[in-house]
């Protein structure tokens, strides 16, 4: 049975940055995605989530004004089967009658240097608030940005695998968050 991933990523986790000196706020979602990996009895399993929306705000010259929120719909995860999408929305796992989303939001960005950033927030799975921190790379190109970004979290501090799924020798508890958000630049505003 497949499992967990989050999300938000999280990651999910758009924080934000360009390299260009324009606001870059439009995520084109249909070019995005919201990856997860994960081990379980050993082997290395991953998945996806298919719906997300999401709010980025970046101004290249004012990081530290950026802002970002994703909204990751539980339900339309990707663990691999019919049977495994079904069970990780069950109440030991995301519980998403109750939890139906997972959300991110941005407090802070920062530049590293280059095209590297660093964006700090909450992730919220299953009504648990976690600060994280995520690193991503911006990659412009014409009019679009692309941020992408790796981080990893426990799925038991979101309560994700309880009961007999709280096991670790089963399912492992870090789960990695992968991200690549889409954004072109906002129009302008009159």
């Amino acid at each position: 049975m497949k499992t967990l991933p989050l999300a938000i990523a999280a990651t999910l986790l758009l924080a934000t940055a360009s390299a260009r000196a324009t606001e870059q706020s439009e995520v084109q979602v249909a070019q995005s995605a919201i990856a997860f990996a994960y081990k379980q009895m050993g082997v290395n399993m991953d998945g996806r989530f298919k719906h997300f929306a999401a709010h980025l705000s970046f101004d290249p010259s004012k990081p530290a004004a950026a802002n970002t929120r994703i909204s990751i719909d539980l339900a339309s995860i990707d663990a691999g089967s019919p049977e495994a999408n079904d069970a990780v929305l069950d109440k030991d796992w995301f519980n998403a009658k109750v939890y139906p989303s997972a959300t991110f939001v941005s407090s802070a960005v920062r530049a590293l240097g280059g095209n590297h950033y660093e964006a700090t927030g909450k992730l919220t799975i299953k009504g648990r608030a976690r600060d994280v921190v995520v690193p991503f790379t911006v990659t412009p190109s014409g009019n679009k940005t692309a941020f992408d970004g790796v981080f990893n979290i426990r799925r038991l501090d979101y309560a994700i695998g309880e009961g007999a799924w709280a096991d670790l020798s089963t399912i492992a508890n870090e789960v990695q968050i992968r991200f690549h958000i889409v954004a072109t630049s906002a129009p302008a505003k009159n």
